[in-house]
């Protein structure tokens, strides 16, 4: 399966600090957790309903207007979200190509392993031709040959996640030109239909309701992977595919993707939950912070600027407005309070958010040199944090829209550090 960037985080750190049920399989047992399985959740998704075939051919039509303005002969995608959102095909990477051209004009090929093909067929959505290769073949040339027709000196864009090994095979096969494809997917993928930010909506319900399920059963003496687990388990119960469940405790909080450290819960320790999960393939990305116990002072005063910092991005969001503004405007404040310039520590070190759809990191992006304007359907994360090393880091986060009327949030801001959730 492709990893995402959580996955990736957590086997960098530690199995124990980061629990992705994609990659259960991977990894060694964990110990018993302290408390029992979640129960009496009940799933969220009775009423979620998966793209439709006729909206991914809208997709193709208009990625092939695209293209035949552009005069390229067409889009090589491989597996991954891009092959998914136009075909409807979900499948993994490996050193197997399973990949799809997208005519200028005409049918979508895919080309896939011969023993594939029967799970490819089931699973694609749009009209289109499979051509299976077997073991002994070269698939490259298959696709180079599927590229050539009809013949002409076009070039064939390509996808910015097709693997470099891809294209220089195919490239070597064939005889067209490739150029850069990333610009077409994005003008298509950034801007989402009603029907995409419904699940998306649906994902951010069940992920805010695993982290209040969890806020409401946190115990003394809990480690990190109790607590990651714990977020894992109750998303699975509500009916979400659990994409990451990071959770920072203590000094850890101030690592804003995790620490090797195993951290346990104690009477005022920071608890920073980072969670998603996906619905027919559209995901949600939340953040909350609270003490266990008290908040000191400090931390109290750290949280409410840490909420102002999201407020504000929400302030800036206005049609046209670059993503970049953004950021700039959480920073300048955050600034101005006497924390550090420039993404330096101790302050807010990363963008104060992503684009988010069927990847939980998507252009645009809200940092300061981006400077897409903001439209209508364009789906964010807001997600200003505050670290301070050796002591702890604050984050909050919610996923955002933009309607004519400005932004709509996913999931209601967290009031206080009191009442995170």
């Amino acid at each position: 399966m492709t990893l995402s960037r959580r996955d990736l985080l957590g086997a960098a750190a530690c199995a124990a600090a980061v629990v992705s049920t994609t990659s259960i399989a991977q990894v060694a047992a964990p110990r018993p957790p302290q408390r029992p399985r979640p129960i009496g959740l009940k799933p969220m998704t009775g009423d979620a309903k998966p793209i439709t075939a006729d909206e991914r051919k809208a997709r193709l039509a208009k990625l092939q207007d695209l293209l035949q303005e552009k005069k390229y002969a067409g889009l090589l995608v491989e597996s991954g979200s891009t092959l998914e959102y136009f075909t409807g095909i979900h499948w993994w990477t490996s050193e197997r190509v399973t990949a799809a051209i997208i005519p200028a004009r005409g049918q979508v090929i895919v080309v896939t392993p011969f023993f594939e093909s029967p799970s490819i067929r089931e699973m694609l959505q749009v009209p289109g031709e499979i051509r299976p290769w077997q073991e002994d073949e070269n698939p490259f040339e298959l696709i180079a040959k599927s590229v050539s027709e009809p013949p002409g000196d076009d070039p064939l864009a390509v996808d910015s996640n097709v693997r470099f090994f891809i294209v220089d095979a195919v490239t070597k096969a064939g005889r067209r030109p490739t150029v850069p494809g990333g610009a077409l997917v994005r003008a298509c993928r950034m801007v989402k239909s009603p029907a995409e930010i419904a699940l998306m909506q649906v994902a951010n319900n069940i992920t805010i309701a695993a982290i209040r399920h969890v806020h409401a059963n946190i115990q003394l003496g809990m480690q990190t992977a109790d607590v990651a687990r714990l977020v894992s388990e109750t998303t699975a119960a509500l009916g979400g595919i659990s994409d990451f469940s990071l959770s920072l405790l203590n000094e850890a909080s101030a690592f804003p993707h995790g620490s090797k450290v195993v951290q346990t819960v104690r009477e005022g320790s920071v608890i920073l939950i980072d969670s998603g999960c996906s619905v027919h393939g559209y995901q949600s990305d939340i953040s909350r912070t609270w003490v266990f116990g008290q908040p000191s002072a400090r931390q109290r005063e750290v949280w409410d600027t840490v909420k102002r910092g999201q407020e504000l991005a929400l302030e800036t969001a206005k049609l046209g407005t670059p993503t970049g503004n953004i950021d700039k405007a959480v920073r300048s404040f955050y600034e101005s309070r006497g924390w550090s310039r420039n993404y330096a520590l101790p302050g807010l070190s990363h963008r104060t958010g992503h684009g988010i759809g069927m990847d939980g990191h998507e252009n645009p992006y809200l940092v300061r040199n981006d400077t897409t304007p903001l439209a209508v359907g364009m789906c964010f994360s807001d997600e200003p944090g505050l670290y301070i090393p050796g002591e702890f880091g604050i984050r909050l986060e919610d996923c955002w829209y933009m309607t004519e009327q400005g932004p709509k949030l996913f999931t209601a801001l967290a009031r206080s550090i009191d009442d995170p959730v």
